[in-house]
């Protein structure tokens, strides 16, 4: 749980790797796949910048077996 105020929507994308990152290394390897994925794909980064830019939340979601995970990111004034 919690949150971050970035100043720019590359900086909320830099945020979102870096719970990602956080969230994985604590995941079991089969669990932690989506996100390592996820960190390593630069298209799906482009696009979450693109929504970020444009004024639209981006979401991501992992889970393990009891506990779900998403980081939202969203620019200021939108509604999550």
């Amino acid at each position: 749980m919690g949150s971050h105020g970035a100043t720019s929507p590359r900086l909320a994308l830099r945020w979102l790797r870096e719970r990602t990152q956080h969230i994985t290394d604590q995941l079991d390897a089969a669990y932690a796949q989506p996100g390592l994925h996820w960190l390593t794909d630069e298209a799906e980064h482009e696009r979450a910048l693109a929504y970020l830019t444009g004024g639209t939340g981006y979401q991501l979601t992992l889970y393990d077996e009891s506990t779900r995970y998403v980081l939202l990111a969203y620019p200021a004034g939108a509604t999550p």
